[in-house]
């Protein structure tokens, strides 16, 4: 599921050339850092604000990672290749601040990526307040490209492509839509008590329903409608 993720952020790097590190702010458990050192030979760190989330990553990753903000992050300026932030930015009361400090951590022709739940589709016109992108009180700031375009701009980057499929989140993200209570993560967070056998049957039919809303979230995002945005960014020439 992560590797249309990793084949994006490759793409970025063999189209920059920069070498240096490679940060992934709000790495959570560094999955996907280990995956990306692992494919490209490439020096890796994380950053999470959670203290927990970056235990993890060292323990079960392997991958360095501190517990900080990046606008006070302890990382030399100028010194990444690429940057990454996956579902990061609309968690923030501030995005401007990470998006500037970005642009000084990175190399000249380094590359920033981001991700977003993305405002302006489909599933939320479909939906509504029901849309699990909204995620309400988790995520504070709702974004369309036009936005993320216009924050970019600000902060001294230069959009350079987008992508509005992700296999990882626009069909489970549907399907969260549809039917919350199914949802392995949510169930798990809240602890409901399940038996083995209820738990396995709920896997099974959230992952039907997963499939099944497979074509529809194709759809959108040939019409640039998908339910989420990748942007890389480079800095203004």
């Amino acid at each position: 599921m992560l590797r249309d993720h990793l084949r994006f952020v490759e793409r970025a790097l063999a189209q920059s050339k920069e070498q240096g590190l490679i940060l992934d702010v709000g790495c959570g458990g560094g999955l996907f850092l280990q995956m990306l050192r692992e494919r490209c030979q490439r020096q890796v760190a994380g950053l999470d604000f959670s203290l927990d989330a970056a235990h993890v990553a060292w323990r079960r990753s392997g991958v360095p990672a501190v517990c900080a903000t990046l606008s006070r992050a302890p990382f030399a300026s100028g010194g990444c290749a690429a940057i990454t932030m996956f579902h990061v930015v609309e968690h923030l009361y501030d995005p401007a601040s990470y998006l500037e400090a970005a642009h000084q951590l990175l190399r000249p022709e380094g590359r920033l990526i981001l991700q977003v739940p993305n405002a302006a589709c489909w599933q939320f016109l479909l939906f509504g307040e029901r849309w699990n992108g909204i995620d309400v009180p988790r995520h504070l700031i709702n974004f369309r490209l036009s936005d993320i375009e216009t924050l970019l701009d600000h902060c001294g980057f230069e959009v350079v492509r987008t992508k509005h499929f992700s296999l990882r989140d626009n069909p489970a993200g549907m399907a969260t839509s549809l039917a919350p209570l199914l949802d392995p993560m949510a169930r798990r967070l809240r602890e409901i008590p399940e038996t083995p056998l209820r738990r396995l049957w709920k896997d099974l039919i959230y992952t039907a329903l997963v499939a099944s809303c497979l074509p529809f979230t194709i759809l959108e995002a040939a019409c640039r409608a998908g339910s989420t945005v990748m942007v890389e960014a480079r800095k203004k020439k």
